[in-house]
């Protein structure tokens, strides 16, 4: 039997998701001018992109608004615009540097709906390639990234700063 490491899971699995008092993860980051440790790869004027930390696939994003609510109605017409462009260049991006064959978007809203953070909105986009499911989910009960998060990052954010700088768009 051959064993898989992927002891970066362990930090999720024993985190404390339900406390009420726990500061928001998005709002913290926000300030900070440490955007590779962050995994922040994009900055808008009203959101931000940042990696999904426990990534359902290499090169899972997410798209955050700035502005703290789980309320998808309290979004203005400006926030809404930027959020779809955005997610556009998240796409461009991720096709650029990964290929993959196709993507899942969407969001979790609320506890119900599957929200890990649920006031704070962010829509995901992960990639997605023939043949990245496979048994070690239902037999192992293991996700396999190909991919460490730091390498993903190097290749998506020279992309993000060239759409940036206003190249390729």
């Amino acid at each position: 039997m051959e064993t898989l490491w992927a002891p970066w899971r362990m930090e999720y699995i024993l985190s404390t998701k339900d406390e009420a008092d726990a500061a928001c993860i998005f709002c913290e980051r926000l300030p900070q001018k440490e955007d590779k440790k962050n995994l922040i790869l994009y900055r808008g004027k009203h959101l931000f992109v940042i990696m999904n930390k426990f990534p359902y696939n290499s090169g899972h994003l997410m798209v955050v608004p700035n502005r703290h609510t789980g309320d998808l109605q309290s979004l203005t017409d400006e926030e809404n615009l930027e959020l779809m462009r955005t997610m556009q260049l998240c796409v461009r991006v991720l096709d650029e540097v990964m290929q993959p064959h196709g993507y899942n978007l969407g969001m979790n809203m609320g506890r119900v709906g599957g929200a890990g953070i649920e006031d704070h909105l962010h829509f995901h986009i992960v990639p997605r390639w023939n043949g990245d499911t496979n048994f070690m989910p239902v037999i192992a009960n293991t996700k396999v990234i190909s991919e460490a998060l730091d390498k993903t990052y190097d290749k998506l954010k020279v992309v993000f700063d060239r759409f940036q700088q206003g190249e390729a768009r």
